[in-house]
């Protein structure tokens, strides 16, 4: 569904007025509107930049349903589980919640339906919502999702006094057959007060077995889930209102596998890609981070919990002689002159500083005493989707009518996020040798890599199609996030470095003065945000100091390794995992393929793909491996770099001589070890030798056989090949 625009109105209305003005001509305009829609560039699709969860969000497990079952949707942050796969559907008025099933269930055969319904929602209506439910004899379980906040519009409190066991008791009073509580702390839950009798208060780890015990009890039930909103959580603790407990979480890369389940179990945006020579691995965004610890429950031995100790600052590099000398004497660009009206979109990820890049460019506009408006599409932006800021000036007010760019109308386009700077709206503004474009060539992850662990982001498919839109020579890039991370130490400053790039580059009709007032106007991190600019406008006289001085150039991707090294390369580690004739062996099977597939075209890929794949299966992640991986040195050197400090490590492992314990995907629950787990990891490494023996004590379990049997069939299926 798309909203109404002028080039969709015009042609409605010409045919209107052209029957009472018959001598109105109109055809020109149409024409040209017409041309406009035809020539707007096709988005490349694949990932998109979707409003999701807050990392750390109690919503990523509350909203979780047993399998088999269903929920409905309400009104709340919780509403985007309606696009997380999560079987979660429809929506209704505030207060209406379970209105729609107590009907309609009367004719679907599934006769149960869970019903998510926010803290603030309950408060205001929603318990209502709970009465007539049990008037109806409806067959439905209310989760009261209780977060603390009105999370959706800033996390304001709630208009009154709401606890958990008001709720309780209000909804045992109501006549609610069941009513259970779980919460990511049971003690402090159980501390809040007084329970009416028959209410059980149950970590929240026992969802799904909580769950499956509700919808099998006739009537209305109800789960209360006790969690603090993400975000509130983070802003409390800035202001030291809010405990903060010191334990992050760490991911040895050597022993993660990239499989994702960490992703799947937390649901979390700061579990980001992490690009090795061994592939896709995972790790930690500390920085966004806001310490759920629901990844911790990925079935994989990598994670780590560090306790105590701080996190090491990342060091500042400094700018440099010949940085500082440019901004000292960069040169007054070339502005462009406004013809009635100039019109900028600005796009990028919701919660990073987008919306105050337009507004510091209407409120520069305004003290210039030009004409100004800003649109700002947002949606539920602030939880990481897509923001678009349409920016117009006018020489005078007068001279600004719609707040909209309309098709092809677009002077300029500031694309923070390649994203939403290919989002079928950004591309609908742009005109071929019109619109000028600056766009930023690091993609933050969305939510596309919690469900394709393999996403690829397409950066520079992206910015060709910027790029056939507006005309190749009519567009600069930048690797921004990375310019911000590295010489201001924030990534939130890449938005106002590209704003100094666009203004450098003569995309925004602004004074100097002026923006630098309104920066100062906006009062926020003010000598920073100036000093980001000033960088941008570096940028855009000399890309490649900046690019030097962020040490970027030097850790560019390094050419293709050859084939060669690839084998070499892995050789020695499979000499590390084993012994040199296992070694010999991955190198003799390759080196047969390579003489094999010498002549055929494609065969280096081949063998290139060969020796990657084999490699990994005869590396295969089993105990010694694990064990040998954290102790080579590799992982020490890794968590040195990472944090400083007094702190002590525990890792999370489900060893199978070690456990009968179950979840409920039947999978081992895993255990904490702390620090002396190192020296086990010390014994366990030398006892490599045992591998494939008889004498293996884990060799006879099915993942060790599977993982031995596909070594087998892989070089079977290759050879195979290879001969055809």
């Amino acid at each position: 569904v798309e909203e109404l625009t002028p080039s969709m109105l015009a042609p409605i209305l010409a045919k209107r007025l052209k029957r009472t003005f018959s001598r109105l001509d109109f055809g020109k305009k149409l024409a040209t509107i017409a041309q406009a829609e035809s020539d707007i560039e096709i988005s490349p699709g694949g990932a998109t930049r979707v409003p999701y969860f807050c990392s750390g969000c109690p919503h990523n497990t509350s909203t979780k349903v047993p399998e088999g079952s269903r929920a409905l949707a309400g009104i709340g942050c919780h509403f985007m589980a309606s696009w997380m796969n999560r079987d979660t559907s429809d929506l209704i008025q505030m207060g209406g919640e379970g209105v729609n099933w107590a009907s309609k269930s009367m004719f679907l055969s599934d006769k149960h339906i869970f019903q998510n319904l926010g803290d603030g929602t309950y408060y205001h209506s929603g318990y209502m919502a709970i009465r007539q439910a049990i008037a109806a004899g409806a067959h439905i379980t209310y989760k009261i999702l209780y977060n603390d906040a009105v999370a959706m519009t800033g996390g304001q409190p709630i208009d009154g006094q709401l606890t958990v066991p008001q709720i309780a008791a209000q909804l045992a009073a109501e006549g609610v057959k069941r009513i259970a509580i779980l919460s990511d702390d049971p003690d402090r839950t159980e501390g809040y007060g007084a329970y009416p009798p028959g209410v059980t208060v149950q970590h929240r780890d026992e969802l799904d077995a909580v769950q499956r015990e509700l919808r099998d009890i006739k009537g209305v039930t109800a789960l209360i889930y006790d969690q603090t909103c993400a975000a509130e959580k983070r802003r409390r603790r800035k202001r030291g209102t809010y405990p903060d407990p010191a334990k992050r979480v760490f991911i040895n890369d050597l022993v993660c596998e990239g499989c994702g389940d960490c992703s799947k179990q937390s649901n979390c945006l700061s579990i980001v890609p992490k690009e090795t020579k061994f592939g896709r691995k995972r790790m930690i965004d500390q920085s966004s981070c806001n310490k759920d610890y629901s990844c911790v429950k990925g079935f994989c031995p990598s994670f780590v919990t560090v306790e105590g100790g701080e996190l090491r600052k990342p060091a500042l590099r400094e700018f440099g002689g010949e940085l500082d000398a440019l901004l000292e004497t960069l040169p007054a660009p070339d502005l462009p002159v406004i013809d009635r009206a100039y019109d900028a979109l600005i796009g990028g990820v919701g919660g990073t500083g987008v919306v105050t890049i337009g507004a510091i460019a209407t409120m520069a506009a305004h003290l210039e005493g030009k004409g100004a408006s800003v649109l700002d599409f947002m949606g539920f932006a602030q939880k990481g989707g897509a923001v678009l800021s349409y920016v117009r000036l006018g020489d005078t007010p007068n001279n600004l009518n719609q707040v909209r760019i309309d098709v092809g109308e677009a002077e300029a386009v500031i694309a923070c996020d390649l994203v939403v700077g290919t989002d079928p709206r950004a591309l609908r503004v742009m005109k071929k040798y019109r619109t000028r474009a600056i766009a930023n060539m690091d993609i933050i992850p969305t939510a596309d890599f919690i469900r394709d662990r393999n996403v690829d982001f397409q950066s520079r498919l992206r910015l060709k199609t910027i790029e056939k839109a507006c005309g190749d020579t009519n567009v600069a890039s930048l690797d921004a996030n990375s310019i911000a991370g590295r010489l201001m130490g924030d990534l939130v400053f890449s938005n106002m470095l590209l704003f100094g790039f666009a203004w450098q580059s003569g995309l925004m009709p602004l004074s100097l003065a002026a923006i630098e007032r309104a920066i100062e106007l906006n009062g926020v991190a003010v000598d920073k945000n100036k000093r980001a600019f000033a960088l941008g406008r570096a940028a855009a006289v000399n890309a490649d100091l900046v690019h030097r001085a962020a040490g970027l150039t030097e850790e560019e991707t390094p050419a293709l390794e050859s084939i060669d090294d690839l084998i070499n390369d892995r050789a020695a580690f499979l000499t590390d995992y084993q012994n040199a004739a296992y070694a010999d062996a991955y190198r003799t099977f390759v080196d047969r393929i390579r003489a094999t597939t010498m002549n055929i075209s494609g065969s280096e890929d081949f063998v290139r793909n060969v020796a990657r794949y084999l490699f990994k299966l005869m590396a295969y992640k089993d105990e010694y491996e694990v064990a040998r991986l954290y102790t080579d040195g590799s992982f020490r050197d890794e968590i040195a770099k990472a944090f400083t400090g007094d702190f002590k490590l525990k890792f999370h492992l489900a060893p199978p001589i070690l456990n009968n314990d179950y979840d409920a995907e039947g999978r081992p629950k895993k255990k904490s070890f702390g620090p002396w787990m190192m020296r086990g990891f010390w014994a366990l490494s030398k006892l490599k030798f045992l591998r494939g023996t008889v004498f293996d004590p884990f060799g006879r379990t099915e993942e060790r056989k599977m993982e031995r049997r596909l070594i087998d069939d892989n070089k079977s299926r290759i050879e195979d090949i290879s001969r055809r």
